[in-house]
């Protein structure tokens, strides 16, 4: 069966093949050393041109989906927008950074050297300041959760990240005493956001202007059906083939990030899920408003991560551990939602 539950056999499945992916790409470090050697030569601008490549892979056919039009509906849905503007952009990455802090410069200072805390806690916090845009149409449907609603919160939720990914990420490395250069990050937004974005944008309106909505959807779209996992997979591979090094060294580091993480994605998920109770939000509406901030937008922070650290460091390595949590950890947050399903209010 190629689906269960209405996630993909691979979406459902995430978590293993990232598992795998971490172990090809360790192995390929230590036993094929000119592969990731190579691949390290390949850049321009500190920017991976292969990396490049695959995060396009990843994101373009995410932006694909997004009607940015629907954002007039905003208003017909102001209760629901306000949570999850409020906690993924005042809340989340304030908390995620604390949260980090703590852990890596606190309880795990012991185990952690500062350096690699300083890294560690600044790959959280790319984490924290992205908001998700992919995965959470697949946790709505799973929590039948409203899609028109679930599209116009992703939707002014990417314009969001537009103008304040970079704010928010340079003041808070700047907290940690993280020295970003601007136009760096300005560059990694430009080339992850603003111009896979804008293609899809284009893209979109053209094949609908020429072939109609209904071919758009049942048709081009899939098409790209495994583009994005693909992409991320193979991203995965390459940067643990420049990670094998720091899991040999510390082979507890995986768990030592995802324990944080964790934490935080329960948080932000009882934070707007609690916040559209006391609201009486009906259901279909809290369960996507709390999963868009559980949820994280680990393209763009794998992306910024290689970008501003490299793709051998403790940042990017947090990103991708982002990735290896998620799937397990939303699908858990999914069953919760639906087992109190009945405790808010029918539309």
């Amino acid at each position: 069966m190629s689906k269960i539950q209405g996630i993909s056999f691979f979406d459902r499945y995430l978590s293993l093949w990232v598992a795998i992916c971490i172990v090809i790409g360790i192995a390929i470090g230590k036993y094929l050393p000119v592969i990731p050697f190579i691949l390290g030569k390949l850049e321009y601008a500190n920017v991976s041109i292969p990396i490049a490549i695959l995060i396009w892979i990843m994101i373009f056919p995410m932006m694909l989906k997004i009607d940015f039009g629907s954002v007039v509906n905003a208003v017909k849905m102001p209760k629901g927008l306000t949570i999850t503007l409020v906690v993924n952009w005042l809340i989340k990455p304030f908390s995620m950074f604390g949260i980090a802090y703590v852990f890596f410069y606190v309880i795990f200072k012991a185990i952690i050297p500062e350096e690699l805390a300083r890294e560690y806690l600044a790959g959280a916090v790319l984490l924290g300041a992205a908001p998700c845009t992919a995965m959470v149409f697949v946790w709505s449907h799973l929590t039948k959760g409203n899609p028109a609603y679930t599209l116009v919160q992703v939707a002014i939720n990417d314009l969001i990240i537009l103008v304040a990914f970079i704010p928010i990420v340079t003041f808070l490395l700047g907290v940690s005493g993280i020295s970003i250069p601007w136009n760096t990050l300005i560059i990694s937004v430009v080339l992850f956001v603003v111009i896979p974005l804008v293609l899809a944008i284009l893209t979109r309106r053209f094949v609908i202007t020429r072939k109609g909505t209904d071919f758009f959807e049942n048709v081009f779209l899939r098409k790209f059906t495994s583009t994005t996992i693909f992409g991320l997979l193979v991203t995965l591979i390459i940067i643990f083939s420049f990670q094998g090094d720091v899991i040999f060294k510390n082979p507890f580091s995986i768990l030592l990030i995802a324990i944080p993480l964790i934490i935080q994605t329960f948080l932000i998920f009882f934070i707007a899920y609690g916040w559209a109770y006391k609201w009486k939000l009906p259901h279909n509406i809290a369960a996507p408003a709390a999963m868009i901030g559980a949820s994280n937008f680990f393209e763009l922070s794998v992306a910024v991560a290689i970008v501003l650290f490299g793709l051998n460091s403790g940042a990017t390595l947090v990103t991708v551990v982002g990735v290896l949590v998620e799937v397990p950890v939303m699908l858990t947050l999914v069953k919760i939602a639906n087992q109190t399903n009945t405790k808010f209010p029918k539309e």
